[in-house]
């Protein structure tokens, strides 16, 4: 490893420990995600639970909760306690507008996020985050896991030269590209998102730089022709997906609830399972506009 990035990697691992008085904390990586126990999220939580909650959330951008047995009401609760919560972009006909429902059987032909993305990235404010609760697993007793990546890290591990190319730039992201790439066109009730964003962005809260492309949603790179463009962001998709150092896996189990940094992380959601089924019920929450 050059040392440019086992300095980056060691500006992490090193940084001190929290400390937390209500909850405990096991991270799953040294560099990514933690499992929180201590808490029962179909209760209200005490202010001092949620500070600890919200701290490890900005530390280690992956929680993973288990044995949540969660109304939608409870779920939603849980949600909003850091920000509004996020429309679904195309509710199902009297479904609930922020509960996306998650649902994979033998009768499904492709599932939601099988690949490397962050969700809404085309939006002109896309999702803080989002919190997935899978409340039945496939019928094998494993498989379906999803692999979360740290998009800080994926730009700190990148060169010098290169980190200060990227600086600067924007990419098009295109909310319609998931369908054109199927060879299918947006349903005409659909208000196709399309927005310029930074290539390198800072985390709100943190003030962190961080890679903010990702194949699904991202156009081009603006600066760019078309071929540079390609080559730019094949490279970084590339990086983003055969560098393990930057991943977690998270096994689901039934009742679990997962709470993911939309910002700084991407996600993808592991097919492996067909053709058993596996459910669950997804909220976001509304975020900014990202900042260079």
């Amino acid at each position: 490893m050059e040392q440019f990035a086992l300095d980056a990697v060691q500006t992490v691992t090193t940084r001190p420990q929290e400390r937390y008085d209500t909850i405990a904390v096991d991270p799953l990586t040294p560099l990514l995600g933690a499992e929180v126990t201590g808490l029962d999220l179909s209760e209200e939580l005490t202010p001092e639970q949620e500070k600890e909650v919200k701290q490890a959330f900005l530390a280690h951008h992956v929680l993973v909760f288990r044995d949540q047995h969660l109304t939608p009401e409870e779920h939603k609760r849980f949600a909003a306690l850091f920000g509004p919560l996020h429309l679904v972009a195309l509710p199902a006909e009297d479904s609930d507008p922020y509960i996306l429902e998650i649902s994979a059987d033998r009768d499904s032909r492709m599932i939601v996020g099988n690949g490397w993305h962050a969700d809404g990235t085309a939006d002109t404010q896309p999702s803080l985050g989002s919190m997935l609760h899978i409340t039945r697993v496939p019928e094998v007793g494993s498989g379906g896991d999803t692999l979360f990546a740290n998009m800080h890290l994926a730009y700190e591990l990148l060169s010098p030269a290169m980190k200060s190319f990227l600086d600067g730039l924007t990419a098009l992201h295109d909310g319609a590209l998931p369908w054109l790439v199927h060879g299918q066109t947006p349903p005409p009730e659909y208000d196709v998102p399309r927005n310029e964003h930074p290539v390198v962005v800072r985390h709100p809260d943190t003030g962190r730089k961080l890679l903010f492309v990702n194949a699904p949603y991202t156009s081009h790179i603006t600066q760019l022709s078309r071929s540079e463009s390609t080559a730019v962001l094949d490279m970084l998709y590339t990086h983003i997906a055969q560098t393990p150092l930057l991943q977690c896996r998270v096994r689901w189990q039934a009742n679990t609830l997962v709470f993911w940094d939309n910002r700084c992380v991407q996600h993808h959601a592991t097919w492996d399972y067909f053709p058993h089924s596996r459910y669950g019920r997804r909220v976001a929450i509304d975020g900014t506009r990202p900042q260079a």
